[in-house]
């Protein structure tokens, strides 16, 4: 490939990428995923009902949250434009080890932004389930969430996700057409989560710290807080980001009982969620 080729084709793709301005803090990205106005980005750069989408020619939408999944930590945005220079997905399967990856974002403030690097493995990462990630070594940073991942032709194979060592972690693009077809399974808790190690028992036990807790959720009408650290269910503890994801799954109404802790690591907290009644969003979740 050519310098001059490769110019072009990070230009490209960098119109395909959009900037993200949830209604709370911060920023993200998201990439043009047809030209009718369909944007995809993470869930938890899309974290309300409503966000402001800038695109690269300079023009400034209103945006809808059409759905979103917490669980996969997916976004589906839409604005009213047409024509728009959507991106063009291939199949991440076929993706290999060894091969170039573009990232593209608005990391820091810095819109348009693009880093290169090899993909370095493709499959689930320990301590964070079975899941499959598209593991490559470009450099992200605050505000790449949600931007695209691409091959050396710009074709998107992934949606940048966050970091994990020094690895960028994408969502593989076969799991965001199954996303967008509506093929994802479980049940709506409505928080964002991540991993960490506390102390307890003289040793570190995994759990899942609250990030955030959406309004009107199942977690919310339970009165669990951001800062709530999740230990498993009375059942069985959680061990991965799969653990939660494996307890929400079913269908129909139930009751759900949790253990966490809030406000030290000594006394053990239950609480009983409900789960499976109609909401206007369909979740579980996200690291």
């Amino acid at each position: 490939m050519t310098l001059t080729g490769f110019g072009e084709i990070a230009e490209q793709l960098r119109r395909s990428t959009v900037l993200i301005q949830p209604s709370s803090r911060g920023t993200g990205s998201g990439v043009l995923w047809n030209a009718d106005g369909l944007i995809v980005t993470n869930a938890h750069v899309a974290s309300g009902t409503r966000a402001r989408i800038l695109l690269w020619d300079g023009r400034e939408f209103d945006a809808e949250v059409a759905s979103r999944d917490p669980r996969l930590d997916l976004a589906a945005l839409r604005i009213s434009a047409r024509e728009l220079p959507a991106a063009s997905a291939t199949d991440s399967s076929r993706v290999r080890p060894g091969e170039l990856a573009i990232a593209i974002g608005n990391p820091l403030g810095f819109v348009g932004a693009l880093t290169t690097g090899v993909i370095h493995a493709i499959g689930p990462l320990r301590g964070f389930g079975p899941r499959p990630w598209i593991q490559a070594n470009v450099r992200l940073a605050p505000g790449n969430s949600g931007g695209p991942l691409a091959d050396g032709g710009g074709r998107v194979i992934g949606i940048n996700t966050m970091i994990a060592g020094h690895l960028a972690l994408a969502i593989p693009s076969n799991a965001v057409q199954c996303f967008l077809a509506g093929d994802s399974r479980g049940s709506w808790l409505g928080v964002t989560v991540r991993p960490v190690l506390v102390p307890r028992e003289q040793e570190r036990t995994f759990a899942l710290v609250i990030l955030e807790v959406e309004p009107g959720s199942p977690a919310c009408c339970a009165s669990l807080l951001a800062g709530d650290i999740l230990l498993g269910t009375e059942e069985a503890r959680f061990h991965s980001l799969h653990g939660l994801a494996r307890s929400l799954a079913g269908n129909g109404p139930r009751v759900l009982r949790l253990e966490f802790l809030r406000g030290d690591y000594t006394h053990v907290r239950r609480v009983s969620v409900q789960l499976g009644m109609a909401t206007t969003s369909k979740s579980s979740v996200a690291a």
